[in-house]
């Protein structure tokens, strides 16, 4: 069954010439399926945050979810045809805004210092208990 299925989509790709899958099976605009991956992305990182039960998955599960949300606004503020600011005598075209470009940057930093925040509070934990399980963690420390 698994087999005939793997050769049906890939005759399926052949006979479509898909380069991203996606896209061209479902006429889809290239920027709505990176839409859908970015969503998926965010999606999944939630669901790692409130499902994983180690601590140190949380974290990655964050960071996964903040990568999503920060390659959302990328797509968001991305258009086509926009040129770096750099002032040059005779062009008359469409820069591109550098401010979000420095939100971006600042998002970044501020998600890799809460990632470094959240691992020494992992890392304390860890030197108190002997596992990294929420739920044993809670268990041992209520009254």
């Amino acid at each position: 069954m698994v087999p005939l299925l793997i050769h049906q989509f890939l005759s399926d790709a052949v006979s479509h010439t898909l380069i991203l899958g996606l896209a061209e099976a479902t006429h889809l605009a290239p920027k709505s399926v990176l839409e859908a991956c970015i969503f998926a992305t965010v999606l999944i990182g939630f669901i790692g945050i409130i499902l994983k039960r180690n601590l140190m998955m949380k974290t990655l599960a964050m960071d996964v979810m903040s990568t999503g949300v920060i390659a959302f606004y990328v797509l968001v503020s991305a258009r086509p045809g926009l040129f770096t600011p750099i002032l040059a005598e005779g062009r008359d075209v469409a820069y591109a805004d550098p401010v979000p470009q420095a939100v971006i940057l600042t998002a970044i930093v501020i998600g890799f210092s809460i990632q470094a925040l959240m691992l020494v509070g992992v890392m304390k934990l860890s030197r108190d208990n002997p596992t990294l399980d929420t739920h044993e963690i809670e268990q041992s420390h209520t009254p």
